[in-house]
């Protein structure tokens, strides 16, 4: 009997009725003829509400419920969540859904309202963001039931302290994995890179078919066959490709509520399974005051998970990036000549002038990439006109830091480092770009 009241609730068309009876009684003292008709609807009142709240409570009907929610969530995308309720009561109800979701979004009037007929089952799916990796909690999830007419409403409580981890998006993987089956990446930016001389290994002789470069028959096969035969090479194999994440404070600045840290993970993901599945050695580390989060650069079959996991774990530690310690560390570690993806952000050419001789040394024995973000703030503030003198001053040192940015690609390249300037929404395109132009031009 307690647990029944503790989780009944009277709705507000209840005390409407309730106010109108008692302002009856009142007015019933001005006008005692009205005393009968009073007492015949409070009798009534009594009644309804009584058959309300045993319709709700003493019939053998409930409401059953459950959110199903993935084993894992994926960082900087919409992931679908899932309700579903069913309804064995003998009658239709009304329900309104309270999803206590968890802190990090910062949402507490979430709510769905909708209608469950009697016998039925019905499923309600909507999406969340996260936007920072690590374990989010779900609460509880509360179901509110009307009775039939309307004046009581029932409590139910499932799916105590769901726990889900936010890993990086692996939903991005997936959809550039997808895209690769379908032949389909030139829809999404990629672009299509002209090879420059057959820096490639040799795979087999073939029949040609048209389309073939007439520069690969082979004169000698065609010869002995009677008809045309060509030459097919493939992208150099098992070449080590090692995303490298500066996870300094100059990563921790947010764009579109993901921080750049996060951007970095995310790409360093996507690249390292294009690199595996184009057949070469994926690894990974990050660095700032010290180096972290290190993975040896293989092909073999757990090293995407080996990534993922690794990845999930990377945090900023708002120190200053010692890249002095970066160059001792690749000169000790890695021996081969590989390639070195560097995400980090240089905000103007003195940070950079202060790096640049570790990365000259660097790009000495590795073929280095360095990879740094516009700030797309400025950008639409910049875009913006002007009104007043005080916007034109803004306007004018915003301007100044982006022709900076401009300025860093060209001293980079200036010394030979290939070097990728992007909106961050755009890194992972960008990225593979750059990685599939290396392969074909045979710069590794």
């Amino acid at each position: 009997m307690k647990n029944i009241f503790k989780n009944t609730y009277l709705e507000k068309r209840f005390f409407i009725v309730l106010t109108g009876i008692i302002i009856g009684f009142i007015l019933s003292y001005i006008f005692p003829d009205l005393m009968g008709v009073i007492k015949l609807l409070f009798f009534v009142f009594v009644l309804v509400f009584m058959v309300d709240f045993l319709l709700l409570f003493a019939s053998k009907g409930v409401l059953l419920g459950k959110r199903i929610v993935p084993e894992k969530l994926s960082n900087g995308d919409d992931n679908e969540i899932e309700i579903s309720l069913s309804n064995s009561y003998l009658f239709s109800v009304r329900i309104k859904i309270l999803d206590e979701l968890p802190h990090q979004f910062q949402k507490r009037d979430f709510r769905i309202i909708s209608t469950l007929g009697k016998g039925k089952e019905k499923r309600y799916t909507y999406q969340i963001r996260p936007t920072e990796r690590g374990v989010y909690v779900f609460g509880n999830l509360n179901v509110f039931a009307n009775s039939p007419l309307g004046l009581v409403v029932k409590k139910y409580t499932f799916c105590n302290q769901q726990e889900v981890p936010v890993y990086p998006s692996f939903l991005q993987l997936r959809k550039y994995n997808l895209m690769a089956f379908t032949n389909r990446l030139f829809e999404y930016g990629l672009k299509k890179i002209r090879r420059i001389g057959h820096t490639m290994e040799f795979e087999q002789i073939k029949d040609y078919v048209p389309g073939d470069d007439i520069r690969n028959i082979n004169w000698k096969a065609t010869a002995k066959r009677g008809h045309l035969m060509v030459n097919q090479f493939q992208d150099e194999r098992s070449q080590p490709i090692y995303s490298i994440i500066d996870k300094g404070r100059v990563m921790k600045m947010p764009f579109e509520g993901l921080s750049l840290l996060d951007y970095a993970v995310n790409s360093s993901l996507v690249i390292s399974n294009i690199a595996i599945k184009k057949q070469d050695k994926a690894g990974m580390f990050a660095f700032s005051n010290k180096i972290e989060n290190r993975v040896v650069a293989e092909r073999r079959s757990a090293q995407m998970n080996l990534i993922l996991e690794t990845l999930y774990n990377i945090k900023t530690n708002f120190l200053e990036s010692d890249y002095s310690l970066l160059y001792a560390d690749i000169k000790r570690n890695i021996n081969h000549r590989s390639l070195l993806i560097l995400y980090t952000n240089f905000e103007t050419l003195d940070a950079l002038e202060r790096q640049l001789p570790y990365l000259k040394a660097i790009a000495k024995q590795h073929l280095l990439v360095v990879i740094f973000f516009e700030n797309t703030e400025l950008n639409r503030f910049v875009a913006e006109k002007a009104q007043t003198t005080q916007q034109i001053f803004e306007k004018t040192i915003a301007e100044k830091f982006i022709y900076e940015k401009k300025l860093i690609v060209n001293e980079l390249r200036k010394h030979g480092i290939q070097t990728i300037l992007t909106k961050p929404e755009n890194l992972t395109i960008n990225t593979i770009n750059k990685y599939l132009e290396i392969k074909a031009r045979g710069l590794l």
